[in-house]
């Protein structure tokens, strides 16, 4: 219906008086203006998220004017639509963002299923994207990164890894160099390694247009000669708000044996 409205949008506006018939009276007003409400949803205290669509901004702009007489609600944001906007609307929440560092981003273990989704939105974007894991062992990073690729339908490669038993990938048969796979790399692993084939291959691929994602990234930029800076996302994966992400075990020189081995109890 109204494939003419194919301008996607955010929008987010604050229930100053969340009176009945409300919700109602904004979807009236923007349907009577040609917007189109995709999804809806409350996010935070007072707040709601909309993805909207519609084949001229200059509607919206004009909803914008039209709202600044109406007491009820206040107009917060409108603009394209970003991860954090379409997993907030989806789960009815923000995901918690650094204050002292946009880019990274923090999560519980009780909140995977989001995590995943998170993973899935960017894993769908074009192009390179370079995506760091912080986290203890067995917390959960490496099935939200398999579950993610699962989710945006994308084929995962271990390139280095603890899964099963320690593994240091030294080269990849041709199908493998496809832009559309997602490329996990062990930082502790790789950091650790003496094989130079795999050292030269992580460095292949990291100049390779495609996604990458590296857990425990702080330890990997040690030995990679890379930064912090060189990464788009980094995610911060935790028990709890409080536990502590310190990388003692992981520095050891048999740190990996059974600690991130069950796939299942989550790693």
């Amino acid at each position: 219906m109204y494939p003419e409205r194919n301008i996607e949008q955010y929008m987010e506006y604050e229930n100053i008086n969340n009176r009945p018939g409300l919700l109602g009276d904004v979807s009236s007003l923007l349907g009577n203006l040609g917007i189109s409400i995709n999804t809806i949803n409350g996010v935070e205290n007072r707040r709601r998220g909309l993805l909207v669509r519609t084949d001229e901004l200059n509607k919206l702009r004009r909803f914008q004017l039209m709202s600044s007489y109406i007491d009820d609600i206040n107009i917060l944001k409108i603009r394209k639509p970003q991860v954090r906007d379409r997993l907030a609307v989806r789960h009815g929440r923000f995901i918690k963002r650094a204050e002292e560092d946009k880019k990274v981003f923090r999560f519980t273990r009780e909140e995977i299923g989001i995590l995943v989704d998170f993973l899935a939105e960017i894993f769908q974007e074009p192009g390179h994207r370079l995506i760091g894991i912080r986290g203890m062992p067995r917390v959960g990073k490496t099935e939200s990164i398999v579950a993610g690729s699962v989710t945006a339908k994308k084929k995962w490669l271990f390139l280095s890894s603890t899964l099963i038993k320690q593994t240091e990938r030294t080269s990849l048969i041709k199908g493998e160099y496809n832009d559309k796979n997602v490329f996990i790399i062990d930082g502790a692993v790789t950091t650790n390694s003496t094989k130079e084939e795999h050292t030269h291959l992580i460095r292949e691929i990291m100049s390779y247009p495609a996604i990458k994602v590296v857990e425990h990234p702080d330890l990997f930029i040690e030995g990679m000669h890379y930064t912090l800076e060189d990464f788009d996302y980094i995610i911060e994966l935790r028990e709890d708000e409080n536990q502590e992400i310190t990388y003692e075990k992981h520095k050891k020189k048999h740190w990996f044996q059974n600690e991130d081995m069950d796939f299942f109890g989550g790693m």
